[in-house]
C-alpha cells in the first residue's frame, strides 16, 4: 500500500455508513468522540479477538502437522508390514 494513501478501516466504513456526519466531524474537522472508553472497549475488544483468532491459527497449524506426520508413520507401518 502506497505511504500516500491513508488505511481505511472497518470502523471507518461501518461510521460512515452509519452517519456520514459523524465520519466527516471525526475524520475531517478532528472532533472528538462524545464516548470515548466505548471506542477504547472496542478496540480492546477486537485486539483481544485478533488474538485469539491467531492463536486459533497457529492451533490449526499444529493440528495439521501432527495429521501429516500420522498419515506418514501409518504409511510407514502398512509398507514394513507389505515388504517385511
Amino acid at each position: 500500500m502506497s505511504k500516500d494513501r491513508p488505511l481505511v478501516r472497518a470502523s471507518d466504513i461501518g461510521l460512515w455508513a452509519y452517519c456520514h456526519r459523524a465520519w466527516w466531524l471525526a475524520q475531517v474537522k478532528g472532533a472528538a468522540h462524545e464516548n470515548p472508553q466505548i471506542l477504547t472497549r472496542g478496540a480492546d475488544a477486537h485486539s483481544a479477538h485478533g488474538a485469539r483468532a491467531l492463536r486459533a491459527q497457529q492451533i490449526q497449524r499444529i493440528g495439521l502437522w501432527l495429521l501429516l506426520i500420522a498419515v506418514a508413520v501409518l504409511v510407514a507401518a502398512l509398507l514394513m508390514r507389505l515388504f517385511w
